[in-house]
């Protein structure tokens, strides 16, 4: 999967924020706000992570059992999908 061109991330006010830019804003209209995770597995899919590699990281990274960790990827993927975000 990969983060579709026009989505950015950036920092506003100390949080962590994705807005669209050109093309994508026309579809996209709002901001999404980050937490710590979701930052993370942000930048994953920055670099075209599949679900399995940003499943590795959660639990890697925090103190999470693997069910609880595909729960919540999938969760944030399913989200990301249904906002046009991401690419598969």
């Amino acid at each position: 999967m990969k983060i579709r061109k026009g989505f950015l991330m950036r920092e506003v006010a100390g949080k962590n924020v994705v807005i669209a830019t050109g093309d994508a804003a026309r579809n996209f209209n709002g901001i999404i706000k980050l937490n710590e995770s979701a930052t993370l597995l942000w930048h994953l899919l920055e670099r075209g992570a599949d679900e399995a590699e940003l499943v590795d990281t959660i639990t890697e990274t925090y103190d999470v059992d693997i069910t609880t960790a595909q729960n919540d990827v999938s969760m944030f993927v399913t989200k990301l999908k249904g906002a046009g975000i991401v690419d598969e």
